[in-house]
């Protein structure tokens, strides 16, 4: 064959890189949208932020000089606007029941999700209040405090100090002390017995409990340390001995082994309960972590409305300044004629986005209404293509918008993705959500017999006697996902 060319016609479809930055940023979270949007506010100088009191400023004097001087003439001549269909907006006002008027002074004050944040001021030193982080004291800062304060002698707190930096967070000395003793320069001259008074020493300090090697000596140091009673006795020597069979929760068998009675099993096991397993746990920093809620839901009216959060919408606009200068100069020419065309794409992705959340949210609402009336065991099976064929979307559309967006509701703060589930089959032909199976399920177990708790068969069989027909293998699938224990973790005396 010889070599030749060919012209050939064909169709291709390709993303436009508006649509590109349309599709990233539905699929961001709102953190993760904010941190994209700082990044264009400081690589594009003709995008900013909307200062909201310069806003409210021009709407109030620049923004509106032919209503000003509407109003600066109706107030020279005595008279009040009204509508064009002759009626008093006051006596349409009074028509409205005070109900009504209270959920339409919420929707005036919280705006909508372009405008500002409503009457949401703070002072400086209230904001300055809330930036105010606590100080953290870590286990070995608390228990280097507690060595100085100490009779100790000097070479003690020496041992102490070294034992308190093989402290785990749980406040464990996860190594041995033979390894320990080892990695101590020979001309120390430490030997075992040193370390063992250094670790009796270490485990005196508060929290009580730390320096423990196992759960079984970190809970007897802690029964150790309390008043001697029959059921501190009884409870030290289970911990010590027969702690595999009270976490199995085989009562029988510890009474028969330990030659004492219900009553006495009780009382011990009331005082392990209260025992701390993890004592430098409260000293480790909490990770704390805020959601801002993209959508909030409010029953207006009789009716459930979403909207779209107020402090969840970036408030952006094209720089004036930059703007007038690009219009004095011709058409395309000049480096920040693509910068404004970049900045005009960000602004308009942005409100086509909570655009999106808004439409997809508020068909949420409208399918799950029985869920914020009653609650989970109402809740109805729901999928992402019953939302995307009612809204003229796609299934991925969907579930962008629903992935790592929430919503804040009178029952709490729940992501999106949250309200859609499996079904199962009911008697009646109907179909049941796998969350409101869920919620049956907790409140069965939560208002069962501690001295037989139920199992799954016959959770299952509850379930299928009101008309929810759910296997027992489900049963006990829903029942790990809800970190329920299983039935013979849930007896009790």
């Amino acid at each position: 064959m010889k070599p030749s060319l060919q012209i050939k016609l064909s169709q291709q479809l390709a993303l436009t890189p508006q649509l590109q930055q349309a599709i990233k940023l539905l699929q961001l979270s709102t953190l993760e949208m904010n941190q994209e949007i700082e990044r264009y506010l400081q690589d594009n100088p003709l995008l900013e932020r909307e200062d909201e009191n310069e806003r409210a400023y021009e709407l109030a004097y620049d923004g509106s000089a032919n209503g000003k001087e509407r109003a600066e003439g109706a107030a020279a001549s005595g008279e009040r606007e009204t509508p064009e269909n002759g009626e008093s907006p006051t006596a349409e006002r009074a028509e409205l029941s005070s109900a009504e008027v209270e959920e339409d002074r919420w929707f005036q004050d919280s705006g909508s999700y372009g405008s500002g944040s409503g009457n949401r001021e703070r002072d400086d030193d209230e904001a300055d209040a809330q930036e105010l982080q606590p100080a953290v004291t870590s286990l070995r800062d608390h228990l280097y405090w507690q060595l100085n304060l100490s009779p100790f002698s000097d070479a003690d707190k020496s041992l102490i100090r070294f034992l308190a930096e093989g402290l785990d967070d749980d406040g464990y000395l996860f190594a041995s002390l033979e390894e320990l003793r080892a990695a101590i320069p020979p001309e120390y001259e430490v030997d075992a017995d040193d370390l063992e008074v250094a670790l009796k020493q270490l485990q005196s300090l508060d929290p009580t409990g730390v320096g423990a090697r196992s759960p079984q000596e970190c809970l007897g140091l802690q029964l150790k340390a309390m008043a001697v009673s029959p059921a501190r006795d009884l409870a030290l020597l289970i911990v010590e001995q027969c702690l595999d069979l009270l976490a199995g929760r085989d009562f029988n068998k510890l009474m028969k082994l330990l030659g004492c009675s219900s009553e006495e099993l009780k009382a011990a096991h009331a005082l392990i309960v209260r025992l701390d397993p993890r004592p430098g746990a409260s000293f480790s920093p909490l990770d704390t972590r805020y959601i801002i809620p993209d959508v909030i839901v409010r029953k207006a009216r009789g009716r459930w409305v979403s909207q779209i959060n107020p402090d969840a919408y970036p408030k952006l606009r094209i720089n004036r300044l930059y703007a007038e200068i690009l219009a004095r100069q011709r058409r395309g020419e000049g480096a920040l004629s693509g910068q404004l065309q970049e900045a005009r794409w960000l602004i308009k992705n942005v409100q086509q986005r909570f655009d999106t959340i808004a439409r997809v949210s508020q068909a949420i609402v409208e399918r799950q209404r029985k869920f914020f009336e009653h609650g989970e065991v109402a809740m109805r099976p729901l999928v992402l293509r019953e939302i995307a064929d009612v809204l003229g979307l796609h299934e991925s559309t969907v579930s962008r918008v629903t992935s790592q967006k929430y919503m804040s509701t009178p029952r709490g703060i729940f992501e999106l993705k949250y309200f859609f589930g499996s079904h199962v089959s009911t008697d009646s032909g109907g179909a049941c959500s796998a969350t409101a199976i869920r919620a049956l399920l907790k409140q069965l177990i939560g208002a069962e017999d501690g001295k037989k708790p139920l199992s799954d068969s016959q959770l299952s069989e509850i379930l299928g006697r009101q008309g929810v027909v759910v296997a027992r293998r489900t049963v006990a699938k829903y029942r790990e996902a809800l970190n329920i224990p299983p039935v013979n973790l849930r007896k009790t005396l």
